[in-house]
């Protein structure tokens, strides 16, 4: 038996103070369209769940933050949005502004009331406008899909906000049970669907929600953690500090001799990936996923983290030819941070962009434009680490001008020297030539300036910001002249 908008609010939350209602609209007999019946209907649902509408709203702390929280009652009138619905909604909305908190909303719901006519449709603008304010304010909105969430409550409620979380086996989509096409797969319309092509970032089972919100609400909107609660939220956070390199199969901190080098062991099988080091990095940590357009990549991995107690969002390519839905993962991951002034790491590593018929399809080269637009445009400051593979634009798009340092097994080019060869017509016996030409090392982007420094491969600072001269030694060492911690100047 699915539980009732108050007996999950007690699940979840401590401290729930119901909000005041807004001042009723003035009666009007069956509603704005006199629908036959419809106040006694209203009685009815009234009678059955104890609600005198279809959302309970009001405040509550879910682990260690306080939140406003919005409840669908999908027992009254299948959780329908009538003008009542809306004044609540705002009102909730409204609260949240006033007091600078993060919004969670439990949706189920079928959509809106068709009792009310337009006037009940004209609610989802009311809602829309009152999420995009909430949303310019800097504040987190937290949505969990429940059975069954359809109509303009998924279109706007759920699938607008920040983070959706879906209960497993929950109907999510625009389209209710009774007004889809008759051979529609049902299995379409679920969240395993729509987690599926991107428009739902986690599955979380009922038992682990409680869990699953305190964990994103510290991360988003705890105090002190660089989210957007308090006065912190006006001031411009402190850069994100560079990871160190982790030792590689070939690593002892040596930078490599050769281009080709360089190549091989940024390739090796051994090395470590973003998995590893957003391990090291982060206390804990909780993913984003799907770029919001139909498309997921599991070759980047974006989310927020817990770094020495302070929150940073991160990008990570984990070392594939990155996808046209994975750069704009990246682009939502990067703007979501700037709103609620979140400082971003970004991990490089890849080959190059994707480059199939299908890449070409999914627009490729305006995903790609995006990530270099979202890294312009970022009111916070993202620190950028190439820690692999640095091929071409697909690879550049990540990096931070004036904010990028380098790992010891790391290259960086402006494309592959297999590819620079073919297009120079050469022969393949002349790849290790093209590379060394084309001055890949990661001490060579160190001296042309494209690269602040060389990270150690321990615990220890990275090479003191803009000084190029930060690698030395006959045998191609990292430098032991340590500076500030990077990033944060």
């Amino acid at each position: 038996m699915k539980p009732t908008a108050r007996t999950l609010l007690a699940q979840l939350a401590s401290d729930f103070t119901e909000l005041a209602s807004p001042e009723d609209r003035p009666p009007k007999a069956d509603g704005p369209l006199g629908w036959p019946g419809y106040d006694g209907m209203r009685a009815q649902a009234q009678a059955r769940t104890g609600e005198t509408e279809s959302v309970v709203c009001g405040t509550g702390r879910i682990g260690g933050t306080d939140a406003v929280l919005l409840c669908f009652e999908f027992g009254y009138l299948g959780g329908s949005l009538g003008e009542r619905t809306g004044d609540l909604i705002e009102a909730a909305h409204v609260r949240a502004r006033e007091e600078r908190l993060p919004v969670v909303t439990l949706v189920a719901t079928g959509g809106s009331r068709m009792q009310e006519g337009m006037r009940a449709l004209v609610q989802l603008q009311r809602v829309a406008r009152q999420t995009a304010l909430t949303r310019a304010a800097g504040l987190p909105q937290l949505t969990v899909v429940r059975d069954p969430t359809t109509g303009g409550g998924w279109a706007t409620l759920a699938a607008g906000a920040d983070v959706v979380l879906g209960l497993p086996g929950a109907q999510a989509a625009f389209a209710g049970s009774r007004v889809r096409p008759r051979a529609a797969d049902p299995t379409a319309y679920t969240v395993e669907a729509q987690h599926a092509a991107g428009y739902i970032d986690q599955l979380v089972d009922e038992a682990g929600l409680h869990t699953a919100l305190a964990r994103w609400l510290t991360l988003l909107a705890a105090p002190g953690t660089g989210g957007a609660a308090g006065a912190e939220a006006a001031a411009a956070p402190e850069a994100a500090p560079v990871p160190y390199a982790l030792p590689g199969p070939t690593a002892c901190g040596r930078l490599p001799d050769s281009g080709t080098e360089a190549v091989a062991r940024s390739r090796a099988a051994g090395r470590p990936r973003a998995a590893a080091y957003l391990d090291a990095y982060f206390t804990d940590r909780e993913d984003i996923s799907g770029d919001r357009c139909s498309g997921t990549d599991a070759g980047v991995l974006c989310g927020f983290g817990l770094h020495e107690g302070r929150t940073v969002g991160y990008a990570a390519q984990c070392g594939t030819p990155t996808r046209p839905a994975g750069y704009r993962t990246i682009a939502r991951l990067i703007r979501m941070a700037g709103r609620l002034r979140i400082p971003v790491l970004t991990l490089i590593d890849t080959p190059g962009a994707a480059n199939g018929p299908e890449d070409e399809r999914a627009g490729a080269g305006p995903a790609i434009a995006e990530v270099f637009a979202a890294v312009a445009e970022a009111p916070v400051p993202v620190t950028s680490l190439l820690i692999g593979e640095g091929g071409s634009g697909g690879a550049l798009a990540l990096a931070a001008p004036g904010r990028l340092w380098v790992t010891p097994d790391s290259y960086f080019s402006v494309i592959a020297p297999e590819s620079a060869a073919a297009i120079l017509k050469r022969d393949a016996d002349q790849v290790p030539r093209t590379a060394e030409e084309l001055r890949l090392r990661p001490q060579d982007a160190v001296e042309l300036g494209v690269a602040q420094g060389v990270v150690d491969t321990a615990h220890g600072a990275p090479r003191t910001p803009g000084v190029r001269g930060a690698v030395s030694g006959a045998e191609g060492a990292v430098s032991g002249v340590a500076g500030p911690e990077a990033a944060g100047e």
